[in-house]
């Protein structure tokens, strides 16, 4: 199993290089040569395992000769050895159609726990084999950041640096950041939106004053390894529901994209998914994109769920390049031209391919509290704001009824205590694990949202790679 980059000019990689690398050197993201397929028969094998091991069946053909199947194994029970509920992902019903994937029993309270876990093992794994040091840069909108840093903090050879918006993520988002004080880890809040935080790790990637000095990694979900763990719930959601003989259909709150192209991801290895809805808040550039081809960034939104305050969405170039045709070199110039404009049209066979699994729905202040109001009357259950909004796009979708319809619950309601609050008048409380967090000493440096500061204040800050 080797991976080539979306803009077609960077070197091919083997799952060890693609997880150390993270973006690739011509700007693209890694994605496998060929798509792994599992039989109908093979898939029906998969029922009834333990989520240890169906991450094993579902990850070993993307490792290749990386990890043997045992190593795959220890690390997967390490990671979800770590998760509050014995099924990990567990489903929990609504009513006879609707279905939520709870995967917030993780650490931090989040979705980015499946795929973090296990990538901060993965890192540590590969770096011991040679002695390498990396040094990981990200940007967060909410949840990444608290979920990466638990993964990596304390662990050689590794240094994260974290960079928020200033004062548009919740203040638990921010507290399970900042009171982390391992010597390793630095969290930068800067000033400016999401995308600002997010273009300047790009930048990093491809800036030979830190790349000559520094092995750079990455943790977002432009990291191969992190999305492909994010795959395996797919697979244990629609197994549950009847996979292979029943198909299911999926609703995805997102603002990057990585969530749902997992689930992409899952399809095109055989999974059979009826739909992928794609829920997006009023920044709404990937509905604008898959309903009408407008691929164009406006201003940010700030919002009751930050996670999904972003008008660009990372992983949306692997979905370009997949349905597009494979065509490196269209899709390098395709997305030059977006980065000097902002703005492009999805070409017709893009579109196209898209449509053929994906359709969105855009959401507002309004109807997400609609949904948060109806799931606690209606189910007893409290939800998030981007739970919440998946949960409205699901039940606003053309499903048939004998479909079952699953919500992925990206996050626990109490880390978004104020919104839950005004939709439903009741406060979630944190998890007994969790109660202390804010009592708990904050450490972070503010900076303003020019790239010179923070790439200065990471070469200072990082060890170089031997």
């Amino acid at each position: 199993m080797d991976y080539v980059s979306t803009r077609g000019s960077a070197p091919a990689l083997d799952f060890e290089g693609v997880t150390l690398t993270g973006l690739a050197s011509d700007g693209g993201l890694y994605l496998p040569r060929e798509w792994p397929r599992f039989s109908e028969q093979e898939i029906a094998a998969m029922a009834g395992l333990s989520y240890v091991e169906l991450a094993v069946r579902v990850m070993l053909p993307f490792v290749g000769t990386s990890l043997t199947e045992d190593e795959l194994r220890d690390l997967c029970t390490r990671a979800y050895g770590r998760f509050a509920h014995a099924a990990v992902t567990p489903l929990r019903q609504l009513d006879e159609q609707h279905w939520l994937l709870e995967l917030f029993h993780g650490p931090t309270l989040a979705f980015k726990d499946v795929a973090l876990q296990l990538l901060g093992r993965l890192f540590e794994t590969f770096l011991a084999r040679d002695g390498g040091r990396l040094t990981i840069v990200g940007a967060t909108s909410g949840d990444t950041g608290s979920a990466a840093i638990d993964a990596v903090a304390g662990r050689e050879n590794v240094d994260i640096f974290m960079l928020h918006p200033k004062g548009r993520v919740s203040d638990v988002q921010r507290r399970q950041m900042t009171t982390v004080l391992a010597p390793n880890v630095h969290n930068i809040a800067i000033e400016g939106s999401f995308d600002d935080a997010q273009a300047m790790v790009k930048r990093m990637f491809g800036d030979p004053a830190l790349t000559a000095r520094f092995h750079i990694g990455a943790v977002n979900s432009i990291n191969w390894a992190r999305l492909v763990a994010q795959v395996v719930y797919y697979f244990a959601a629609a197994l549950q529901l009847g996979a292979p003989a029943r198909k299911v259909a999926f609703a995805v709150p997102t603002g990057n994209f990585g969530d749902v192209f997992a689930g992409y991801v899952a399809a095109r290895m055989g999974l059979p998914i009826e739909r992928l809805i794609v829920a997006t808040n009023v920044n709404d550039i990937l509905h604008r994109a898959l309903s009408s081809g407008d691929y164009s960034a406006g201003e940010v939104t700030p919002t009751a769920a930050p996670s999904m305050d972003i008008q660009v969405s990372s992983n949306f170039e692997r979905l370009l390049f997949d349905v597009g045709g494979r065509d490196g070199a269209a899709l390098a110039e395709q997305m030059r031209g977006f980065e000097a404009s902002r703005a492009m049209q999805l070409t017709n066979s893009q579109r196209q391919g898209a449509a053929a699994l994906l359709s969105s729905a855009r959401v507002d202040q309004h109807e997400m509290a609609r949904a948060m109001s109806w799931a606690w009357d209606s189910c007893g259950e409290l939800l998030d704001p981007h739970t919440a909004i998946g949960l409205h796009a699901a039940r606003q979708a053309d499903i048939a009824a004998e479909t079952p319809v699953v919500t992925l619950a990206t996050a626990h309601p109490a880390k978004f205590r104020d919104a839950v609050e005004r939709a439903t008048g009741m406060r979630p409380s944190l998890p007994t694990r969790m109660g202390d967090l804010f009592e708990r000493e904050e450490r972070y440096v503010e900076l303003p949202g020019e790239y010179e500061a923070v790439a200065a204040y990471v070469a200072e800050h990082a060890t170089p790679s031997a």
